[in-house]
C-alpha cells in the first residue's frame, strides 16, 4: 500500500483496496483500525502490535488481510496465535481451502463475496474451508461489480457494500468479547 505524501496529504497507492475504503466504517467509539502494507516479517508485525498495545493497552487486536494479503494472514497465523485476539481473512486466496484455523488459540473469520469471480479467490475455497475445518465464514451478497473481477471495484472488493461488510465483521468481533 506504500503510503507517500502528496500536497501534504498521506496517499496510499492502493487506495481502492477494500480495507482502505472500508476503514472509515471500522473506526468509531468502539473500534479503531491500523492500516499497514502486507508483510510476512514477524518482527515488523510485532512492532505494529507493540505500538498499538502501548497506545491502547485494552485493545483487542485483529489482523485483517484481503485478497493477496490473506497469504500473509495465513502465514502469520501460528506466530500470532497467542499474541492477538484473531485474524480476519477477506476475499481469500484459494489456499484458504486447506487452512485449519481451529488449531490456533485465537479466533479466525473468513469473509467472502458469494459472487467473487476472481479466479485466484474463488468463493468455493472459502466454503470448503468452512465445511472441512469449521472455520467461521460470513458470506456477503449485493453491491456492484465493475471491471476486472479481481480488482477492488468488483464483488471481490465488496464494492457498494463496504459498510455492510464492515458491520458484519464488527458484529463478529463483538460476539467474541
Amino acid at each position: 500500500m506504500d503510503p507517500h505524501l502528496e500536497d501534504g496529504q498521506l496517499v496510499y497507492r492502493m487506495k481502492g483496496n477494500f480495507l482502505l475504503r472500508a476503514r472509515t466504517f471500522l473506526v468509531d467509539d468502539e473500534f479503531a483500525t491500523v492500516a499497514t502494507n502486507s508483510t510476512q516479517v514477524r518482527e515488523r508485525i510485532q512492532a505494529v502490535i507493540d505500538d498499538v498495545k502501548a497506545r491502547i493497552p485494552a485493545a483487542r487486536i485483529y489482523l485483517m488481510g484481503t485478497s493477496k494479503g490473506t497469504y500473509d494472514t495465513m502465514d502469520l497465523a501460528e506466530y500470532l496465535s497467542d499474541k492477538i485476539s484473531g485474524e480476519i481473512h477477506t476475499s481469500s486466496l484459494s489456499n484458504i481451502a486447506s487452512f485449519d484455523a481451529k488449531k490456533y488459540h485465537n479466533r479466525h473469520l473468513i469473509v467472502h463475496h458469494k459472487f467473487d469471480a476472481c479466479r485466484k479467490t474463488p468463493f468455493s475455497a472459502a466454503e470448503q474451508s468452512h465445511a472441512r475445518y469449521g472455520n467461521e465464514l460470513i458470506t456477503m451478497e449485493g453491491g456492484i461489480s465493475v471491471g476486472d473481477p479481481c480488482e477492488a471495484f468488483a464483488y471481490h472488493g465488496y464494492n457498494g457494500i463496504e459498510r455492510k461488510t464492515a458491520e458484519a465483521i464488527k458484529r463478529w468481533i463483538r460476539l467474541g468479547s
